[in-house]
């Protein structure tokens, strides 16, 4: 498997090209898989206060053997912490729970339009950037306009826009927002509805092109798009198998093509209307 390589965000810190999803990954279980793909050369872990596994993610970053500063833990802010102090008092609620000193990237989870505070909640992150709590700050599920208030109203632009991205909603006019403006681009839900995206004829001729699997066929795509994924899975093997893309690049033709089985959002989650508390 090819080591995975690195970005430089606009703060001038590093981020993963591919990074492990871990919602659902709690206990024992959840633990044991973390540590796992660590040893399979992951790099970049995503977490939650919302997903409940924060505890988790920080035991694992101890147990790895890995070096802390050779990792990257992910958090981030609910809806019901939205606000400038109590976006501080999330990150160190987040910190004691993972049991760490800093976290390296923290997002505001949804913008929750409705409430209208994100642009305090903003606020509250770069405090807690400034006071030494996080090292880089973004947000999840931002759409341009939001972006552009973020960034009008504080002078700081995000390193990091996490959203919803993958073949069926490939996001074309967003990553070329943030492009222009230096900010990275995650993709959750990199796979879609993984059996139906899995089974498109498109990406099982691409993997015998390849001789790859169509899972890999999908996380390449994603990769040269200029968009992080962040796969979940508690298997060992299929971690590995997710991580080694780096071996093969599509065209630009194949790209494309992969683009425009395009056809629109599929878990109901508008950042315009979409509330997450």
């Amino acid at each position: 498997m090819s080591a995975i390589p690195s970005v430089t965000l606009n703060d001038g810190t590093w981020f993963p090209e591919l990074g492990l999803g871990t919602y659902n990954l709690r206990g024992e279980e959840g633990i044991e898989a973390m540590v796992d793909a660590i040893g399979s050369g992951y790099r970049l872990l995503d977490t939650a206060v919302n997903y409940e596994n924060e505890r988790e993610v920080g035991e694992a970053v101890r147990r790895s053997g890995v070096d802390r500063d050779d990792l990257l833990v992910t958090t981030k802010i609910p809806g019901r912490q939205h606000g400038r102090q109590e976006a501080v008092d999330s990150v160190k609620g987040s910190l004691g729970m993972m049991g760490l000193d800093r976290i390296d990237l923290h997002l505001i989870h949804w913008p929750n339009p409705s409430v209208g505070r994100y642009v305090d909640t903003w606020r509250g992150l770069i405090e807690a950037r400034d006071q030494g709590l996080v090292r880089s700050i973004g947000v999840s599920n931002f759409t341009e306009a939001m972006l552009t208030e973020l960034i009008e109203e504080t002078g700081v632009a995000p390193t990091v826009n996490q959203v919803e991205l993958h073949p069926y909603f490939p996001q074309g006019p967003l990553r070329a927002f943030h492009s222009q403006h230096g900010i990275r681009t995650e993709s959750w839900s990199p796979l879609a509805r993984r059996t139906e995206l899995l089974n498109e004829q498109l990406l099982r001729e691409l993997a015998a092109v390849y001789d790859v699997t169509p899972t890999q066929i999908v996380l390449r795509w994603h990769t040269q798009l200029g968009s992080t994924p962040i796969p979940k899975s508690a298997d060992a093997d299929r971690q590995r198998e997710n991580a080694d893309v780096f071996g093969f690049e599509l065209t630009e033709d194949q790209v494309a093509a992969i683009s425009a089985l395009e056809r629109g959002r599929l878990w109901g989650g508008d950042p315009n209307t979409h509330e997450e508390m």
